[in-house]
């Protein structure tokens, strides 16, 4: 039975069981719910982070081998040198009538590195920052529609796909989101492409005797784009004159530093960055060309908290770091080291895997039909007892090492010799100490 809403919690599982009867949906954000990890038994809510280890509410450490923070801390968890600088912005008055010098400063040092880009302006998450670069296309192209291929956020321009058609995000990382309270009246102003699929693209356009007003996509996630896919989408974007947005808020700055469009040989009209730019700080970023970026003052974009401080000295010393420690590279050798374990255990214990993603953005499942998610789940279980956080899903980071990925492939060795012998004993559910992890969008209650 669920805590009643007055019991003090004791552990994190039975925080969230109190925090359902507070906040809807449990938590702010979907990839933080304890469902999506382990059901009943996630800790749910930390004391303390440093570097790759997460402290529990009971003090338990446990080294982190998920998203890290859903991508958002790219130097580790409390980077010093980043919380100094917020610290000293902080002691300074972190908020003022008067504008930061930072964001001048940190809008050259943007367009610096994206030498395409003249003009920035700035959120401060990633779902409101695509708001505004559709909406600045919007504006630019005097259209509404738009086409896109990826993931974006929660914002309406976003889930107005799914209006009247609950599977047209389906493929676009998060299936069966339901637009609830998006205006029926956005019906058919978004429509998605497949990555790779330029036919998909030529199709929209073909069918738009307006034009339309955006392509929105992230240039790379899973996979690298194949032939002259990205080189199409540019010119289809130039010859019906839409704005091309580029959605580099999970693949900027990991395996590039800027963003990772920059070794793909095509530029966007406008970039989005967020949540590695400034290492857990709430900051994001709207960079672009001149020409589409002065649509911002036909259209009224603009929020007190996108001019607090903490956010752009976060950034520039997040920026800063990136650069001094080659981050990216060393992200790449830590994902590949951590993707090719889970190869060679999956095969020594016979265990079907399908891994994902560029090293900086790697991921597995398990393919075994029906038993899949229970082995996920129990895969989880058990990590959890030897003192990680792990799924499928790994987002390296500066903090980890090869010395801290040994230990944990060690403990993936181990764990994946016990799921071989429940597979064997055809018991894999019967060996959860709760429910089976969720895949998806779902009402809790």
């Amino acid at each position: 039975m669920p805590s009643h809403p007055n019991t003090p919690p004791r552990t994190g599982p039975d925080l969230y069981r109190r925090a359902k009867h507070r906040i809807p949906g449990g938590t702010q954000l979907l990839s933080k719910r304890p469902e999506m990890f382990l059901p009943d038994n996630w800790p749910a809510y930390y004391r303390r982070a440093q570097g790759c280890t997460v402290w529990d509410l009971d003090d338990r450490p446990y080294v982190d081998f998920t998203s890290c923070g859903i991508g958002c801390c790219l130097l580790g968890y409390a980077d010093e040198t980043v919380n100094a600088a917020v610290t000293r912005r902080i002691a300074d008055g972190s908020m003022c009538t008067l504008n930061s010098p930072d964001e001048v400063e940190l809008a050259d040092r943007l367009c610096r590195l994206h030498p395409w880009a003249e003009q920035v302006r700035y959120t401060r998450c990633g779902g409101e920052a695509m708001a505004v670069a559709v909406r600045i296309a919007r504006a630019a192209t005097g259209r509404s529609t738009v086409a896109f291929c990826g993931y974006h956020g929660w914002s309406d321009w976003y889930l107005a796909a799914n209006v009247g058609e609950r599977t047209a995000l389906n493929g676009h990382l998060l299936a069966g989101l339901d637009p609830a309270g998006v205006p029926p009246g956005l019906g058919g102003s978004a429509l998605p492409f497949r990555y790779q699929q330029i036919g998909d693209l030529e199709a929209i356009l073909a069918a738009q005797p307006n034009g339309i007003a955006a392509i929105v996509m992230e240039p790379m996630r899973l996979e690298a784009p194949r032939g002259d896919f990205l080189v199409r989408v540019r010119q289809l974007a130039d010859r019906h004159g839409a704005v091309l947005i580029f959605d580099e808020i999970t693949a900027g700055w990991r395996s590039h530093h800027g963003g990772i469009h920059l070794t793909l040989g095509v530029n966007p009209d406008i970039a989005v960055f967020a949540k590695a730019m400034s290492n857990g700080f709430p900051m994001a970023a709207i960079i672009g060309r001149t020409a589409v970026m002065e649509a911002a003052q036909q259209s009224f974009i603009s929020s007190t908290y996108w001019t607090e401080a903490i956010g752009p000295a976060a950034a520039l010393a997040t920026i800063t770091r990136l650069a001094e420690t080659d981050a990216a590279a060393h992200i790449r050798r830590i994902g590949t080291q951590t993707a090719a374990g889970w190869r060679t255990l999956g095969e020594r214990h016979g265990l079907k895997l399908r891994s994902a993603g560029i090293p900086a953005l790697c991921s597995f499942a398990f393919d075994h039909g029906a038993d899949s998610l229970p082995l996920m789940t129990l895969f989880t279980q058990e990590m959890l007892a030897r003192g990680f956080l792990a799924n499928g899903l790994f987002y390296p980071t500066l903090a980890h090492t090869p010395a801290i990925v040994e230990q944990y492939l060690a403990a993936v060795d181990a764990v994946f010799a016990m799921l071989r012998t429940h597979l064997d004993r055809h018991d894999v559910a019967a060996a959860l100490r709760g429910p089976v992890v969720h895949t998806g969008f779902a009402r809790l209650t």
